[in-house]
């Protein structure tokens, strides 16, 4: 049987207060089933991200913290986002855990999947990703939605795992490669396939939330996907080059029936078709400008180089260096 190794367990959380004990509980259970298999030691820990939260979370972290042996917690200074939270978490645990697993704290995502990614870990896989069965608890919008957008990237070249999330398990050696990459617009599931190593796949079925509200409305996914698709590909641009040659050839043709036309006498003044090409061609020259911008403004982001995260308070490595004496 392989040696028991020690396992982190990541969970973002912005106001997460009524689903904090619960998913303490659950996984709690999970770690403890984990530990009495010998799959794991008992040092092993959940390390909670507070992403700025504004409610309780933060003092029920610290509690449980104190309660509970596997439990510890790592505090931002303000509200970085969901993917700098992760981030925060996977370079506080990657410092002592030889493999660390996350996953969202609001219970969507099935624990019990956790030692099944063990399994794939101990036969040899570096990166394990959770990925759901189906999308039954979706509605039909964000169901079509998320299918169009993994089929758009594959288009664009980036490689995804289709119906995979933020739910997996990576090594504490693919860890260290993923917090190599410095780049400040975050998209953990297009990066993390860019680590490489051997990987693997657990399937598990998706839940409801189990309270609290989802912390990605419609706006915040539909900048969550322009982040994916201009921070991987620069074949939008391409396709604005492309829309500039069909315009310049449409054009030509037009120029050339307009001649025709003349020549025959059949010439008729226009007004509504020249205002339908002035305001067509001004919309698609707005939209090729905002989609140089948001290259533009992704590239003022990188130059300046600014911290990803700020941590105010690590009772993981805390915890981890009492362990240790």
């Amino acid at each position: 049987m392989a040696e028991a190794f020690k396992l982190g367990i990541v969970v973002p959380c912005y106001n997460e207060e009524e689903v904090l004990p619960e998913t303490t509980k659950e996984l709690t259970r999970i770690l403890s089933g984990l530990v009495n298999d010998d799959k794991i030691t008992n040092d092993s820990k959940i390390i909670f991200v507070d992403d700025g939260s504004k409610d309780k979370t933060w003092s029920m972290i610290d509690e449980f913290s104190q309660e509970n042996n596997f439990v510890s917690g790592v505090k931002l200074s303000r509200n970085f986002g969901h993917q700098g939270a992760l981030l925060a978490g996977v370079t506080s645990a990657t410092k002592s855990s030889d493999a660390i697993v996350t996953i969202d704290a609001d219970l969507q995502d099935d624990v019990n999947a956790i030692p099944k990614m063990v399994d794939k870990f101990i036969e040899g896989n570096e990166v394990v990703y959770g990925v759901r069965n189906n999308r039954d608890t979706d509605s039909a919008f964000k169901r079509s939605t998320a299918e169009g957008f993994y089929k758009f990237m594959g288009w664009l070249g980036v490689k995804l795992v289709p119906d995979s999330a933020d739910f997996r398990l990576m090594s504490k050696r693919a860890s260290e490669v993923l917090l190599s990459y410095k780049e400040t617009n975050l998209f953990l599931r297009g990066i993390v396939p860019m680590v490489g190593f051997k990987s693997a796949k657990v399937y598990y079925a998706r839940k409801e939330r189990f309270a609290g509200t989802s912390k990605y409305p419609l706006r915040k996914m539909l900048k969550f996907a322009m982040d994916g698709i201009t921070s991987f590909s620069i074949v939008p641009i391409k396709m604005i080059m492309g829309l500039g040659f069909f315009i310049v050839l449409i054009s030509i043709a037009l120029l050339i029936y307009t001649i025709v036309q003349k020549i025959h006498g059949n010439v008729v003044t226009g007004w509504s078709s020249m205002m339908i090409s002035i305001w067509a061609l001004g919309g698609v020259q707005l939209i090729c400008i905002s989609v140089i911008g948001e290259y533009v403004g992704k590239i003022f982001s990188e130059v300046k180089n600014r911290p990803r995260f700020t941590i105010e308070r690590d009772i993981y490595t805390e915890k981890t260096l009492k362990e240790e004496k």
